[in-house]
């Protein structure tokens, strides 16, 4: 990403993520959220940005290869979205699995393979809730899967999965509760700007996706 303000990147690539980052109140903790999703933002515009898929394979090479730094403490110095993950996870360590298994799937998708649900939403989701402080983010899969559902088109498979994922987000500490927001869209996905922000503020105020 050029530039350093990422909360506006990702503002303008992942809406509906950033409106549910919007219910985080502590800054800091809302700055390393944003610093995930600007992460899965850059890996998601590699392929638009280049059209040969080994060009596109050779920076996900260069992400992965990032990553040995980043969890040793030594995030690529000069990188917005390297630098603030290292903050991250210098204040709530994350799980590299999660990342490995992203960059990975970006690559399959560039050789045709599936849609790896788990590895594009739940990982990502569970590491969301991490971050924000809960102790169990598997308490977030089921969330994580809902919002893959709906993101890929499957509406009908997302809302029969919201009432799953509305019992294991209930058990997540309140300040984790932003993290699986994203998944109570799924109710209504071609809602406007404005019913999602309503959606996301019930969904807050309740405690219930």
């Amino acid at each position: 990403m050029s530039g350093v303000d990422l909360d506006a990147e990702v503002r303008q690539s992942d809406p509906d993520r950033w409106l549910s980052s919007r219910f985080v109140p502590d800054p800091i903790a809302r700055a390393d959220l944003i610093a995930l999703y600007a992460f899965e933002a850059e890996l998601l515009a590699i392929p638009k940005r280049v059209t040969q898929p080994l060009l596109a394979e050779m920076r996900f090479t260069w992400w992965s290869e990032q990553m040995d730094g980043l969890f040793a403490g030594l995030p690529r110095k000069g990188h917005p979205v390297l630098e603030a993950l290292g903050k991250a996870q210098a204040r709530r360590p994350m799980d590299r699995g999660v990342f490995d298994r992203l960059i990975e799937a970006h690559i399959g998708r560039v050789q045709g393979q599936s849609h790896d649900l788990e590895a594009f939403y739940g990982g990502p989701m569970r590491e969301a809730a991490r971050l924000l402080g809960a102790d169990d983010p598997d308490q977030a899969t089921a969330a994580g899967r809902v919002w893959g559902l709906s993101q890929t088109g499957r509406h009908d498979e997302a809302r029969a999965g919201l009432a799953d994922a509305d019992r294991s987000a209930r058990s997540l500490p309140v300040a984790a509760f932003p993290a699986v927001l994203p998944a109570t869209l799924a109710r209504a996905p071609d809602a406007g700007p404005a019913s999602k922000r309503a959606r996301l503020l019930w969904a807050t105020v309740r405690g219930r996706l």
